[in-house]
């Protein structure tokens, strides 16, 4: 095949590509004296309806917290988390004898020991963004995990610590913190709340006395973690020593309250201890130096980061997910943990009589609703991105961990100013699916019977992260915030489908 035929269709697609208008306008050929290109278009109509997702693996940077009423439906959603602590390679606290937040006991000999302590201990639940009212008033408790969840383990949106029995209970004297919190922290000045440095957060004092798995009591969280380091450094080597040995974790579940859900994007665990520092200082009535010492306070924090797991715990009302997803006027998106839009690709219909042809570009638009006229006071964000990928991949895809390979999974971005998701060439899908079809079917006459969602894909809000260097995908988790979109749904049939896919096709014939 000549290399022109591939210039030649490269521009076409790129041209195309970049157009929102139909096809109905290209030429039927390019010709060179030597070479013919057919060119050759069509549309079809795609029929979609809403998917209820279910649980949704649960793998996060943030974490979320609160419960909110869905003004559109009147449903509410609950959010909880789980968050892990990490530690820097090689960690290490001021040498022993250099502390002096300290108590003096008795050994069994009798003899006088010098135990250090932390002066105070708290969790810091800082957010960057939230939804809702800041002032509504919120309640949740902090239970210590009695065991770590573990890497390599599949967790997903509906899994319970407390249920699942990863939490200390109260008959082991686990730490469980009540916490009465608004995420505009009335107790801060508003100079302070108002500068562009500042990081809004919820802290959880534990500041209590604590008695560890072995049945040891502390005066404080803080302390029991300054003693463990010195007893055996080495558990604060490195985050996984530390999450296995000394700090399993920290769930914090919502227990009374609505109106706003914190989209916590970092956890600190942070210790407060005084140590002993020298320094010199003149004499007024000798004028000389003088050493002398004083106590100064320093503090310890450990991160939560993506080091280490973090995992997110939604309640949804089925019973309105149930309701919407039967609404046949119109097909939803609903997050987290609720709504995908299932979409039939006319995979059949698009290669009748096209068999031997090239796809070039398979274009297709999803329009949204805007809202019914309801309260907007806390409307809900609509999903930024989607995620397109084969229905039966839809588990393997997040499970596995992959990133969007525009062949048979592509990621479009939500378009404001025309309310459309538009995924701008989608061929690979087409060519992929027919080819899945012609291996099987012809071999197997119950082969479609069995996989019924061979031409069937999902479209799936997510959370995209990309390379600050060349904004290369890296990583795609579903999208865990609260947003929700309407789509105009597409039936299947007839000219006027409000959903279309528009495929522009290539033939090369070499004539000499």
């Amino acid at each position: 095949m000549k290399v022109r035929f591939f210039i030649v269709v490269a521009f076409l697609a790129l041209v195309f590509s970049a157009c929102d208008d139909t096809t109905d306008t290209i030429g039927n050929s390019l010709t060179d004296g030597m070479d013919r290109l057919n060119i050759s278009t069509g549309i079809f109509p795609v029929q979609t309806a809403s998917y209820k997702s279910g649980a949704v693996l649960s793998r996060n940077t943030v974490g979320y917290l609160g419960k909110i009423r869905d003004n559109e439906t009147g449903s509410y959603v609950t959010g909880d988390f789980m968050a892990q602590f990490a530690t820097l390679e090689d960690y290490s606290l001021l040498p022993y004898d250099s502390i002096s937040s300290y108590v003096i006991s008795t050994d069994e000999h009798g003899n006088e020991v010098k135990e250090v302590i932390a002066d105070s201990c708290v969790i810091e639940l800082f957010y960057d963004d939230f939804w809702g009212d800041s002032l509504a008033t919120m309640k949740l408790t902090a239970y210590e995990m009695a065991k770590p969840m573990e890497e390599g383990v599949k967790y997903y949106s509906d899994f319970d610590p407390i249920k699942e029995g990863y939490i200390r209970s109260n008959t082991d004297n686990g730490i469980k913190v009540g916490k009465v919190y608004t995420l505009s922290d009335q107790t801060v000045d508003s100079d302070t709340r108002n500068d562009d440095s500042y990081m809004p957060s919820i802290k959880i004092n534990l500041n209590k006395p604590y008695t560890d798995k072995d049945g040891k009591t502390y005066n404080n969280y803080g302390t029991y973690l300054m003693r463990k380091y010195y007893e055996n450094p080495d558990n604060f080597r490195n985050s996984y020593n530390f999450i296995h040995n000394v700090c399993p974790g920290f769930y914090f579940k919502l227990d009374d309250g609505l109106g706003s859900m914190a989209y916590v994007n970092i956890s600190r665990l942070s210790l407060f201890f005084r140590s002993r520092v020298w320094y010199t200082e003149k004499d007024e009535t000798t004028k000389e130096e003088v050493k002398k010492v004083k106590d100064v306070v320093y503090s310890s924090s450990f991160l939560g980061t993506e080091e280490v797991l973090q995992t997110t715990n939604i309640t949804n009302d089925n019973q309105t997910i149930d309701r919407l997803v039967a609404d046949e006027s119109c097909t939803y998106l609903k997050t987290p943990a609720g709504i995908f839009t299932e979409m039939t690709l006319p995979v059949d219909e698009i290669m009748k009589n096209h068999e031997n042809d090239t796809i070039n570009i398979a274009k297709v638009t999803l329009t949204r609703f805007n809202n019914n006229g309801y309260d907007n006071k806390y409307e809900l964000s609509t999903p930024s991105k989607l995620l397109m990928i084969p229905l039966d991949s839809l588990e393997t895809f997040f499970g596995k961990e992959k990133i969007a390979d525009n062949r048979t999974s592509f990621v479009a971005s939500e378009s404001k100013l025309k309310n459309t998701y538009t995924f701008n060439n989608v061929s690979g899908m087409i060519t992929y699916m027919a080819g899945l079809k012609k291996a099987h079917a012809g071999n197997s006459s119950d082969w479609i019977s069995k996989h019924p969602n061979w031409n069937k894909v999902v479209l799936v809000p997510v959370t995209v992260t990309t390379n600050e260097m060349n904004d290369q995908i890296v990583k795609i988790v579903h999208d865990m915030s609260i947003t929700s979109a309407k789509l105009v749904r597409g039936k299947g049939d007839g000219e006027d489908n409000p959903v279309q896919i528009s495929v522009v096709y290539s033939k090369f014939n070499d004539k000499r």
